[in-house]
């Protein structure tokens, strides 16, 4: 998200003496994207974030290829993913491709004795069950039902929950993930026309500095490997940063909807963007106001993407049987539609009530073996008279 952020103490210029009471000086760091080139954000540390005393074990966690067809459509049941412990065992990958991962997971318990870092990807999480708070090393969030939380690579960060009962949708992007270019002016500032805008973005409020030396632990993803390396002092050490690169929150349900007369294509709902995907939102709205208006979506072939939908709650007009924690995928160059029933049943409504998550890919996205442990296997034919 284009838009500067300060936290904690900083010095008046960069890259100059920043001393602590005691004369010594704090550690200055740039956390940026894109060699010098991408957004970045200036912090200081009590320590050297430097400091690694031993590299432990590695592990690899390469989502496993399935050999399902590949323009077949599917619908996955997202709740039937097993509620597991630990955080990073309960990331489910069920689809794929080299430039993302959609992922499951369900995890039970809090972060306590691990950090983690995905030094590959950007992470947007977003929240179906669970309330808790996002701990980063450029200060922390709290998050619930509804929200999207946009971590970028190379962030240290643990998730508290509050309870058992956790269920996010997860996309792991090797692209940055921004908000959509064109609701932004040339100095990034949101548009008059964006479905949201400033107000709407949640940035980090609280900022743990912590002046510990010990062991700790941090687990790092790069290429599909777990690398657990123990650091010499505490990874949420900052006493300050500013900067555009930092983890930010914002919640489905302040996105404000656009509408026509007919039926609005999928762009009017999009969210984030990056080079490889999009991601948009589909949130309760009035339908199309024409006197013959059809408000369910028409017949029509994503000849150029991969077409993802996550349900999440309310009453999916288009589809027959559909429940939250559903995930369809309809494959580019196969088209969908509407159920049997749907288009007919839709004639006449005011408005929808849906909640859903799109994420649409340009290249093919493949299936894997976590996919097809939670998958029906005739969803291809329920378009059948």
């Amino acid at each position: 998200m284009p838009m500067y952020h300060k936290l904690g103490k900083i010095p008046p210029k960069r890259h100059i003496q920043f001393r602590k009471s005691d004369g010594s000086l704090y550690y200055e760091q740039l956390f940026g994207t894109i060699g010098f080139d991408g957004m970045s954000t200036n912090m200081y540390h009590e320590h050297r974030p430097t400091q690694v005393k031993e590299i432990k074990s590695q592990y690899n966690v390469a989502p496993k290829i399935s050999k399902a067809n590949n323009l077949k459509s599917y619908i996955f049941k997202g709740f039937q993913v097993p509620k597991t412990n630990d955080y990073l065992e309960s990331r489910k990958v069920v689809l794929t491709n080299s430039d993302c991962n959609i992922i499951l997971a369900a995890p039970k318990h809090s972060m306590k004795d691990y950090f983690y870092k995905n030094g590959d990807a950007d992470e947007l999480i977003f929240v179906h069950k669970g309330t808790g708070k996002l701990r980063t090393m450029l200060g922390n969030l709290d998050f619930k039902y509804g929200d999207y939380l946009l971590i970028p690579r190379g962030v240290i960060y643990k998730i508290d929950f509050d309870d058992e009962d956790n269920r996010l949708f997860i996309v792991e992007s090797y692209s940055p993930i921004y908000t959509p270019k064109r609701y932004r002016n040339d100095f990034g500032q949101l548009l008059e026309h964006s479905p949201f805008c400033e107000r709407d973005i949640r940035v980090p409020y609280e900022l743990e500095t912590n002046n510990e030396k010990g062991d700790f632990l941090i687990k790092i993803k790069k290429q599909n490997e777990i690398i657990e390396m123990i650091y010499a002092t505490h990874p949420f050490d900052v006493v300050g940063y500013d900067g555009f690169n930092y983890p930010y929150a914002f919640s489905i349900h302040d996105f404000e909807p656009i509408t026509g007369r007919i039926h609005q294509p999928p762009p009017v709902h999009q969210t984030f963007e990056t080079k490889a995907l999009v991601v948009c939102s589909f949130v309760p709205r009035l339908f199309d106001y024409h006197p013959e208006s059809i408000p369910v979506p028409y017949n029509h072939s994503n000849i150029d993407s991969d077409e993802v939908i996550y349900y999440v709650d309310g009453d999916f007009m288009s589809r027959n049987e559909i429940e939250p924690g559903h995930i369809t995928l309809h494959p580019g160059g196969i088209p969908h539609g509407p159920h049997p029933g749907a288009t007919e049943r839709s004639i006449g409504k005011s408005k929808t009530e849906e909640l859903a998550v799109m994420v649409d890919t340009f290249k093919p996205l493949q299936v894997t073996e976590e996919a097809l442990k939670i998958a029906d296997n005739d969803y291809h034919s329920s378009w059948l008279d």
